[in-house]
């Protein structure tokens, strides 16, 4: 049987930069960052880092699909909210194929809900339960998204969890499309959420990685700058409507791309030090899957944390299978790291930008590290050009690797 196409039908999400394209757009189009000094920060001793991304407000509607809000995280109120807005952006709410088991699920994120855990560790400091309900363990399961979309929803179909880090919601992507391309599935429900909190920066500020500029903080991050000093974490969620092409052009679907590609791997190495061979190797198989070469790539999406040893490892595999000629910026100089949410949220904006035919710079990009590769970075002020084909890359600690390729409708 031949490989089935697979398009995206509907996107939603909420970011700290907007929780619509307009809003974003005009966000992106100040070319400042969503990057804020997080009072209440300087109650946790030795944390070097006071600075995140918070989601921009969102609203849930009080109606009886949502009757177990009660028993979510906010982690899970995300992606909800988001998978709602996308089923109705794609016209498929109140569709049959929900319950049909035609239409599964593919979501992630780096962990559960941070206060659930905070309820854990209560009850093992106080050796008392009363810190737990009911709900305690389901806010904490890695899956907490997933089963929250299905059983609001009632989607019955075959459901991924991907918890893997910063590529939680672009392997939940990819595996979406390998599901759909392979006839297991006709749709998908596909991304990812992250909320931010104290402790999820006291890991990162253990390991050196975060930003300190906690006095300015609008001058970072600072990705692949000679002089920047780390990632400030983010929050939001995005969703997704993966759907057959034939399928989705039957019922007069709307649609915003098409998915050609995509590669993932394991450095099978170190847990946290890039490794800038097997980031190659899953760029290239994502354009081995497209049946593309590299000069058919028109952006690229960075990942673009902000952190030495990541900026140079990716940028160096990005020169080694592109040269200098592909426009790349990177979107977390705007929304900070939104960890298990950023595969989500920057395959959306990607999409939207490749759509528009303009593309956001680098924000706090003034000088390029020299041990960077030398690529076409966008700074100062937006791009505008036309492609077909764009790439959206995602590494995580432990060494997962993803990349993306997005066509462009014509």
């Amino acid at each position: 049987m031949a490989p089935h196409r697979v398009v995206v039908t509907g996107i939603a999400g909420i970011s700290p930069i907007g929780n619509d394209w307009n809003a974003i757009r005009h966000h992106l189009g100040t070319y400042l960052n969503a990057v804020r000094f997080m009072e209440g920060w300087d109650a946790y001793a030795d944390l070097n880092t006071k600075l995140g991304a918070r989601a921009a407000p969102f609203e849930i509607p009080n109606y009886p699909s949502f009757e177990n809000l009660s028993d979510m995280g906010m982690v899970s109120k995300m992606a909800v909210r988001t998978t709602e807005l996308a089923l109705a952006d794609a016209g498929l709410l109140h569709d049959t194929i929900l319950k049909s088991g035609k239409l599964g699920i593919a979501f992630g994120s780096c962990s559960g809900a941070p206060e659930g855990f905070i309820d854990v560790w209560k009850t093992m400091e106080d050796k008392s339960t009363k810190a737990m309900d009911s709900s305690t363990y389901f806010k904490i399961l890695p899956h907490t998204t997933t089963i929250s979309i299905a059983s609001t929803f009632g989607i019955t179909g075959r459901v991924i969890t991907t918890s893997s880090a910063c590529t939680s919601s672009s392997q939940a992507i990819g595996y979406a499309y390998e599901t759909i391309k392979h006839g297991r599935q006709v749709a998908m429900v596909a991304g990812g959420a992250e909320e931010l909190h104290a402790i999820q920066a006291a890991v990162f500020d253990t390991l050196f990685a975060t930003s300190t500029k906690n006095a300015a903080p609008s001058t970072t991050p600072s990705p692949f700058d000679i002089n920047r000093d780390g990632l400030v974490l983010g929050e939001g969620s995005c969703s997704l409507i993966l759907e057959e092409y034939e399928h989705a052009l039957a019922r007069g679907a709307k649609i915003y791309a098409e998915i050609v590609g995509f590669g993932t791997n394991s450095d099978g190495c170190h847990v946290t030090n890039p490794n800038q061979p097997t980031m190659k190797m899953a760029m290239q198989l994502a354009l081995d899957d497209a049946g593309l070469d590299s000069q058919s790539i028109g952006y690229i999406n960075a990942h673009g944390t902000a952190t030495e040893k990541g900026d140079i490892a990716e940028t160096g595999a990005t020169f080694e299978i592109f040269g200098g000629n592909v426009p790349i910026s990177s979107l977390k100089s705007y929304t900070g790291h939104t960890l298990g949410a950023c595969g989500g949220l920057e395959s959306w904006v990607t999409i939207e930008m490749m759509r528009e035919g303009w593309f956001a710079p680098t924000l706090n990009l003034t000088k390029v590290d020299p041990l960077c590769g030398d690529l076409d970075y966008i700074v100062g002020s937006a791009r505008e050009f036309q492609c077909e084909y764009a790439m959206s890359n995602n590494f995580a600690f432990g060494g997962i690797n993803t990349s993306l390729i997005f066509r462009k409708i014509l």
